[in-house]
């Protein structure tokens, strides 16, 4: 089996959902690979502004989606631009078949989406998201004050129709048959609102304009009169579209894991009836269908395929690359498939980083060790640009039989060749970026301030002391730990702080028995686990 072709698990769709799962597996250092046959966003992407999103007052649907990309892509996230053809879900490994070659996983998720069903009236294409819409939560407040028309008989027609009018003037439904085919007591409140005209036997025929919708035309199927309706002088109006959705199924059609309106059954954990398929988003039954509802669904299934990718991997012995991060905002390099000089670093981060080498008291030289992996080329481009910056860095590689057997690391040195005891073993991207330049100003001086009781007791260490500290990239405890065990280094030359990312030296994991981080490990001896001060570090070595 090619290793390249690998992952721990295949996202179909480019939606909120999918976006939202690539995120969290990613993040769990799991590989993951995004492919959309159109374009990554979803649907989402036609609403010009959101505004019920927590926690984003107002976006467009294509910034919100896009940001939720680049945030999947930073923790190692792979997209594929792509129509997938076809699925093969047997045995433990599924190969899944597209337009740009074929892929294996031990998982896939399903979040291809579901369409709200258009009905083809003339215009409905063109102002798609220009007046035409299909979600009343999410457009409504569009049309405050203005007249909008409702397309459909079933119950979304009438729960949507009376939302609407919070924003609109005045709502018309237009019901192809006699009456609403939804419960009464729903119907009911349609019917008898202040504010809702109900015409039966109607047909929308067409709709049209300039900019936005200046005019409708629609016929009563009874009479076959023909009704143009225009909104009062210089006004546009809206027209919401309620005939239902169409889940994209294709793929699974016949796999037995649809329900009769086509939507995929899954359980609480987004799984379905076929070991490693889950599902996510608004291919799924589900009562609501929002970018919120969606990202709950996407991280609900990433965490059941977190754990369903590690029992394939005992199981099966495979081990698909670990994902590769990049900076973002400032905190996760790298990149799977390459970067440029400048790729690394934001502006923003440039002039945070300026501030801490103006306060360096001396240069180092920042040491690499590197061996053949793919992380160490990320290493080795991350420190070039860094040491780029400023004349206090400057950069040593390592030949490779000086490297020794915990490569790729960063050391850092003075310039007459003294180690500062600080390394990073694997590349200090994630929450341990800011860790690796309090380590920098640590090591050149005049380093974070020490209380007087406490730089007496490191003072007083013989030694030697090797610290090791066990972290993930995405651990939120992990930092303080290092940054604790770094300055005692840089305070003491007895002590070495040496950081190792657990992902890509999963043999520490084994030796130590890490089942969480961080995992300080004391002369190779005394293992702890858990964020620690200094002070507390000065009580372990007693």
């Amino acid at each position: 089996m090619e290793q390249d072709t690998l992952y721990d698990a295949i996202v179909v769709g480019g939606g909120p959902a999918g976006l939202t799962a690539a995120l969290y597996l990613a993040r769990a250092r799991y590989r993951v690979l995004v492919a959309e046959k159109d374009h990554f966003g979803g649907q989402i992407t036609i609403t010009a502004e959101v505004l019920n999103y927590p926690g984003v007052e107002r976006t467009s649907g294509s910034a919100l989606t896009e940001s939720m990309r680049r945030q999947a892509q930073s923790f190692g996230a792979e997209f594929l631009l792509a129509e997938v053809e076809g699925l093969e879900l047997e045995g433990r490994v599924k190969t899944i078949r597209t337009s740009r070659g074929s892929f294996r996983a031990f998982g896939v998720l399903l979040a291809t989406g579901a369409h709200p069903r258009m009905i083809g009236f003339k215009g409905e294409e063109t102002f798609k998201g220009r007046g035409v819409a299909y979600c009343a939560t999410c457009d409504g407040e569009f049309f405050t004050g203005l007249d909008i028309l409702v397309v459909g008989g079933g119950f979304a027609a009438a729960e949507e129709a009376v939302f609407l009018t919070r924003y609109a003037r005045h709502v018309s439904i237009l019901i192809r048959g006699d009456d609403f085919s939804c419960a009464k007591s729903v119907a009911d409140a349609a019917r008898s609102h202040e504010k809702i005209t109900l015409l039966t036997n109607t047909e929308l025929e067409e709709v049209g304009g300039d900019t936005t919708l200046r005019y409708a035309r629609w016929r009563n199927t009874k009479t076959e009169e023909t009704t143009e309706y225009r909104p009062r002088e210089g006004a546009s109006f809206g027209v919401f579209v309620f005939a239902g959705y169409e889940p994209a199924t294709k793929l699974v059609r016949d796999l037995g894991v649809l329900d009769d309106q086509g939507y995929v059954i899954t359980g609480g954990d987004q799984k379905t009836a076929i070991a490693g398929l889950y599902a996510a988003g608004d291919v799924c039954i589900k009562n609501l269908r929002q970018v919120v509802t969606a990202v709950g669904d996407g991280a609900t299934a990433a965490a059941a395929l977190e754990k369903y990718s590690r029992a394939m991997q005992e199981a099966t012995g495979l081990h698909p690359d670990p994902p590769v991060t990049r900076l973002s905002q400032g905190r996760a390099p790298g990149n799977r498939n390459g970067a440029n000089p400048g790729d690394f670093f934001t502006p923003e981060i440039r002039a945070q980083l300026a501030g801490v080498f103006e306060k360096m008291a001396r240069p180092l030289v920042l040491r690499l060790a590197l061996d053949e992996r793919p992380v160490s080329e990320e290493l080795r481009r991350f420190m070039e640009e860094l040491s780029s910056m400023t004349d206090k860095l400057s950069l040593q590689i390592l030949p490779p039989e000086a490297s020794g057997k915990d490569a790729p690391w960063t050391g850092l040195y003075l310039e007459d060749g003294t180690y500062r005891g600080i390394a990073f073993h694997g590349v200090p991207g994630g929450h341990e970026f800011n860790s690796f330049v309090i380590g920098l100003y640590n090591a050149a001086g005049p380093g974070q301030p020490l209380e007087a009781e406490v730089a007496e007791a490191l003072k007083a260490i013989e030694g030697p002391v090797s610290l090791k500290i066990l972290v993930s990239l995405t651990c939120t405890l992990c930092p303080e730990l290092v940054m604790a065990a770094q300055r005692m280094a840089a305070e003491n030359p007895r002590i070495t702080a040496e950081a190792y990312d657990l992902n890509h030296f999963p043999a520490l994991r084994d030796q130590y028995q890490v089942m969480s981080v961080p995992c300080l490990v004391i002369n190779d001896r005394i293992v702890s686990f858990g964020r620690k001060t200094i002070r507390e570090l000065l009580g372990l070595l007693g």
